[in-house]
């Protein structure tokens, strides 16, 4: 593992709370659970792990099999999108960076999205980030590929650890050090709180709709199939292969001090946060991908909320301030190619 670190300040990580956790009073007591992870906590990890997966590996038979309606397929998408939006737009690129600021409605709404990804209460998520980003690819980054050595078997190794095996540590990242201002928010809190709430919620819509819309036993339980398991097992790795993939391979067009690389065949999937050498460049950043053809979803939804007024004080990057942070090979390569233009 290298020895370098990606250490943002606080003014990387801390979202509006105006630097709420800094000094000042006291944070109120941790509200998920302590320093150490429990077994039943462990075991349930591990269902939500395998469960979906599961329904994942038997999805390409049935489909071919039986195929897939309309209406599931629909659920699937949708669900899939308010999820990863809601991880990538609220859990993010707002509660962990900051890159925008939003009125209250949008700040709550965020929260309950993001937690309906069914990745994570959003407190432990976002302190879980905040702990990579100050030790990305370094040790004490919670889970970097680079873990166990630069060897291919070491990094074999590391690539399962940096997708699944961390989230099994018993040890947890504290979250009155790393989110000591989402903490010190009641509404937030509750949201985090009520992880369970929400993952029952998110489990429960596409077969409450499938089943009204179908009048039919059959219609609720395909639509579960896809709209829920399925949906949740895609949206968990694509989720984790930003933190394993996209931190073995990948271009590197901007300079950072850990091993972040751009990927684009999972941009569509990942609503934009592939472009992950960007994000590292530029942490604070509401748009990941800045180059030409990169799709960010995620960058496009922040710029619809601007205008209607939700989201605002949004930190888009400037040229400038994306030409500063290219790699030296990178920024010759550009300057190269515009000299030929010109000539």
């Amino acid at each position: 593992m290298t020895t370098t670190s990606d250490a943002p300040s606080d003014s990387d990580v801390i979202d509006d709370a105006s630097g709420a956790g800094r000094g000042g009073a006291a944070v109120p007591s941790a509200t998920l659970g302590g320093e150490q992870k429990r077994s039943l906590e462990q075991i349930t990890l591990l269902l939500f792990i395998v469960v979906p997966f599961l329904a994942l590996l038997a999805a390409v038979p049935l489909a071919w099999g039986w195929g897939v309606s309309w209406l599931d397929l629909g659920l699937l998408v949708f669900m899939y999108y308010l999820g990863c939006h809601g991880i990538t737009i609220g859990f993010h690129r707002y509660f962990t960076h900051g890159a925008f600021k939003a009125k209250r409605p949008l700040r709550i709404a965020l929260a309950v999205a993001g937690s309906m990804a069914v990745e994570g209460p959003l407190v432990r998520w976002v302190a879980d980030h905040r702990k990579h980003h100050k030790f990305s690819d370094a040790e004490g980054d919670p889970h970097s590929p680079w873990r166990f050595g630069e060897s291919v078997p070491a990094l074999m190794k590391g690539l399962w650890w940096a997708h699944i095996g961390w989230m099994f540590d018993e040890e947890q990242t504290s979250q009155e050090k790393y989110a000591p201002d989402l903490i010190k928010d009641p509404a937030i809190r509750r949201v985090s709180r009520q992880f369970l709430l929400w993952t029952i919620v998110s489990l429960g819509i596409p077969p409450l709709v499938g089943g009204l819309v179908t009048m039919s036993w059959w219609g609720a339980f395909t639509a579960f199939f896809w709209g829920s398991l399925v949906r949740v097992a895609l949206l968990h790795h694509v989720t984790w292969s930003i933190n394993s993939i996209c931190h073995a391979v990948g271009k590197r067009p901007f300079r950072s001090r850990d091993r972040s690389g751009n990927v684009w065949w999972l941009a569509v999937l990942s609503c934009g946060e592939s472009w992950h050498n960007l994000h590292h460049a530029d942490p604070t950043s509401a748009r990941h991908g800045v180059m030409r053809g990169q799709v960010d979803s995620s960058a496009r939804i922040i710029r619809w909320c601007e205008q209607l007024g939700w989201a605002y004080d949004v930190r888009w990057p400037s040229k400038a301030r994306i030409e500063a942070r290219r790699a030296p090979a990178a920024a010759e390569s550009r300057r190269e190619a515009r000299s030929a233009d010109a000539a």
